[in-house]
């Protein structure tokens, strides 16, 4: 598919089965990047998506359509073919189990939907409404790299869950609880070294990034690991082994 069409399939699948009206997707696509006539720029390209979802669908692709409401459009579609949607059911149903006490279930659903994240959101778009989309799915990514890891943690698979949270903590070096989880999961992996090495280098963004230390939390979480305090052999929580 085209640029434009990609980026008009994305304004709309933010939202799908639900209506946007023609001023939200021309905001959403162009901001104040606006092409000389904004609305027939938008049909036309709607045209060229009805086009490309047909030769999906006659292919043997799942079926969907952009359906020309007055003043809007619709992307009626099944939502299991909308990774964003599909992500945020399985987090859901991730919770549910876990409440239930299946944290092995819970583990895979999380496993399950963090799967489907691949690379940057919205890459191709450079507006307001992207860069609100954008934070809003990292911090849901976020999330959900925190509830699987602490399963992980809990369920003892400690190798499991440093990778991602390794890669989750590149990206937010900052993140004292991800950092804590992290030096955590190494700790439990038999790397001590490498979990306190983790602290001095959060330790030094933090002093040159903010002029500021590391909370107390990460701190207590340094301090047992440095002196391999028998706290951190059982896990009974998280918020527990750090607060306590």
């Amino acid at each position: 598919m085209s640029n434009g069409v990609g980026l008009l399939l994305a304004a709309t699948a933010w939202t799908p089965n639900v209506f946007v009206a023609d001023d939200e997707v021309i905001e959403r696509l162009w901001e104040t990047r606006l092409p000389e006539h904004p609305r027939n720029a938008l049909h036309t390209l709607a045209t060229r998506v009805r086009k490309a979802l047909r030769c999906v669908t006659d292919d043997g692709g799942p079926g969907f359509d952009l359906i020309r409401r007055y003043g809007g459009y619709i992307l009626a579609v099944d939502e299991e073919v909308v990774d964003a949607s599909r992500f945020r059911r399985l987090v859901r149903q991730a919770k549910d189990a876990e409440r239930r006490g299946e944290a092995e279930r819970a583990l895979g659903l999380y496993e399950e939907a963090l799967a489907l994240w691949r690379g940057e959101p919205l890459s191709n778009m450079r507006t307001a409404w992207a860069d609100a989309a954008r934070l809003t799915l990292r911090h849901e990514h976020r999330n959900a790299v925190i509830g699987g890891a602490e399963l992980s943690l809990r369920l003892g698979r400690y190798d499991e869950c440093v990778a991602p949270l390794h890669e989750l903590a590149a990206r937010q070096p900052l993140d004292e609880w991800v950092v804590g989880l992290l030096m955590l999961a190494l700790y439990r992996s038999g790397r001590q070294e490498e979990a306190l090495r983790c602290f001095q280098v959060t330790r030094t963004h933090m002093v040159e990034l903010l002029g500021d230390e590391p909370g107390p939390e990460l701190r207590s979480v340094h301090e047992r690991i440095l002196c391999r305090s028998e706290s951190l052999r059982p896990y009974r929580g998280v918020l527990d082994l750090i607060r306590s």
